[in-house]
């Protein structure tokens, strides 16, 4: 969809022909006459046709000091030059060099260094005219008012520089978004696929030995992974309509409940007690989904090395913090590869952390594994 178009009255053209009109105005108002810079002190031209144009000349051509500064510059400049040669007297459009000298300073992209030499070179020859036609006014009388002029094209080239600074800043952060908008696809994935990948592993492992000890419960277990598979594709599709933007964005639609999430547990072999306290409270994005995956890597962590063991998830809801407790009991020797490493766990912890949690896993004294997580609610706060 096409963003909606900006007000005329709020575009960067509007406020020009507004500035050039305004400056036309006061310039052709009674009793401002005279009231401006006069650099060669000639002897004062009566108004005229060619007195009008060049005071317009002045004005008019700051419509086009964002769209075409060098053309908006060279039209003011020229008309300032002839204005102030032929003797007119000074007005107030006489302001209409200074801001094109601002606005070439902070809107010209490209030879810059080659205006800014043509505009003092257009500024010397203005003196040998003026020295020419007889004005009284010394040379280094009228090289004074260069540096007046510098400084406004100084003034725009600092603009512009801070302009640059801001849209790198802007864009700085930008590329930061992206990266830990990757960073947190790359867990999502892990959690969802690597939950339900390990549980269909282990559940197809087991109809192995169920097909030719207990083959009345093949169907069952077949079923068992067929809806583990289903849910998986659900999380998912869920998951990718929530990365393109689709529904709430402060709540994640890949976040099942801890229950279905504690039976899938349980399909896979492992004995899980799910124990609740409070009850849940609006609080900040991510909470619950934090909460989710702690329990979910907890769990999957559990069926790939502790196959069989007791596992007690407890999540206490506290006014102002979660509390996720997943604690499993070793049967017999623990596998290889249970401890506080991979991928998983440290996404997890990532991920508490991003919340503005406190993230604890590791070995028990009894040979289990725990992963704890302190998590703020957000309620109470304030």
């Amino acid at each position: 969809m096409l963003p909606a178009p900006r007000p005329w009255s709020r575009s960067p053209a509007a406020r020009d022909l507004v500035l050039a009109l305004l400056l036309t105005a006061v310039a052709a108002a009674p009793g401002t006459s005279g009231v401006w810079v006069e650099l060669g002190e000639l002897p004062v031209r009566p108004p005229d046709a060619l007195g009008v144009a060049l005071v317009l000349g002045q004005s008019l051509p700051l419509v086009l000091r964002r769209s075409h500064p060098a053309v908006c510059l060279a039209l003011v400049g020229a008309a300032f030059a002839g204005h102030q040669a032929l003797g007119y007297a000074p007005t107030a459009a006489g302001l209409g060099l200074h801001l094109a000298l601002f606005a070439a300073g902070a809107h010209l992209r490209r030879h810059r260094r080659a205006t800014a030499a043509a505009a003092a070179a257009g500024y010397l020859v203005l003196v040998v005219a003026l020295r020419a036609v007889g004005s009284p006014a010394g040379v280094l009388e009228l090289l004074m008012f260069l540096p007046v002029l510098a400084a406004f094209w100084a003034a725009g080239a600092w603009v512009r520089s801070r302009r640059g600074a801001q849209a790198a800043l802007r864009a700085a952060e930008a590329a930061a978004a992206v990266a830990e908008e990757r960073a947190r696809i790359a867990r999502e994935l892990h959690d969802v696929v690597s939950h339900h990948v390990t549980a269909m592993v282990v559940q197809a492992e087991a109809m192995r030995f169920l097909v030719e000890r207990q083959p009345e419960r093949v169907a069952a277990g077949l079923g068992v992974i067929g809806e583990t598979g289903r849910s998986a594709m659900t999380d998912l599709r869920d998951l990718l309509g929530a990365l393109h933007g689709a529904g709430d964005p402060a709540r994640d639609p890949a976040v099942g409940s801890l229950v279905d999430l504690v039976d899938r547990g349980r399909a896979a072999g492992l004995s899980v007690d799910l124990r609740e306290s409070g009850s849940a409270t609006a609080g900040p994005a991510g909470v619950e989904l934090a909460v989710y995956r702690v329990v979910q890597e907890s769990l999957t962590n559990a069926v790939k090395h502790a196959p069989g063991a007791g596992t007690v998830v407890r999540v206490d809801r506290g006014p102002r913090e979660v509390v996720v407790e997943v604690s499993t009991t070793a049967v017999g020797r623990p596998r290889r590869g249970w401890a506080r490493s991979g991928r998983g766990l440290v996404g997890l912890e990532e991920r508490v952390g991003f919340v503005g949690g406190r993230f604890a896993a590791g070995p028990e004294p009894d040979g289990g594994f725990a992963v704890r997580a302190w998590i703020p609610s957000g309620a109470g706060r304030g």
